[in-house]
């Protein structure tokens, strides 16, 4: 199961959601490591659906400061203020945040001037601290809705869970 990376483009969100979420918990059993996961996770997310950029902004200073972590695509800002950006203002709030198109959000950190869309996900441990945010960027309008907030939520869910070391 490990090896296959799987090309979910053109699926029913859903669906392509389902299927990834099942591959996921398939690659990732048995692992209790969260950069582990955020890695695999990146790559699983990216290639399924294509995106420009998908990857996670650790939280290095709780309520202050994100670190890039794990991700799939271009070079990324390498730290972003809380309350800073798309990706600062989800961990801030601790809310997800679409942004349909990112050149009307204020504030907006351009790491990639192709980017046209974003999701941002906060990630929580299971003691409810904040350790992420999961960005992905597109290069189109509007690609994100509510279909991608709630099965991304779920996705990040896995870090939420007890896990033993």
């Amino acid at each position: 199961m490990a090896e296959v990376t799987l090309d979910l483009r053109g699926r029913p969100k859903a669906e392509a959601y389902a299927e990834l979420h099942q591959h996921v918990e398939a690659v990732l059993e048995g692992i209790d490591d969260d950069v582990a996961a955020m890695a695999t996770m990146s790559c699983l997310l990216h290639h399924a659906f294509g995106h420009l950029w998908t990857g996670f902004y650790r939280v290095v200073e709780p309520g202050k400061l994100l670190r890039v972590g794990p991700y799939q695509g271009t070079l990324g800002c390498l730290e972003i203020r809380f309350g800073k950006g798309v990706c600062g203002t989800s961990a801030a709030e601790g809310r997800t945040v679409i942004v349909e198109d990112v050149h009307s959000f204020p504030g907006h950190i351009t790491c990639d001037g192709r980017s046209a869309s974003e999701i941002v996900v906060p990630v929580y441990n299971p003691q409810r601290e904040l350790i992420a945010v999961l960005d992905i960027d597109s290069e189109h309008k509007a690609t994100f809705d509510d279909a991608d907030r709630r099965a991304l939520e779920a996705l990040m869910g896995w870090f939420s869970r007890p896990r033993r070391k």
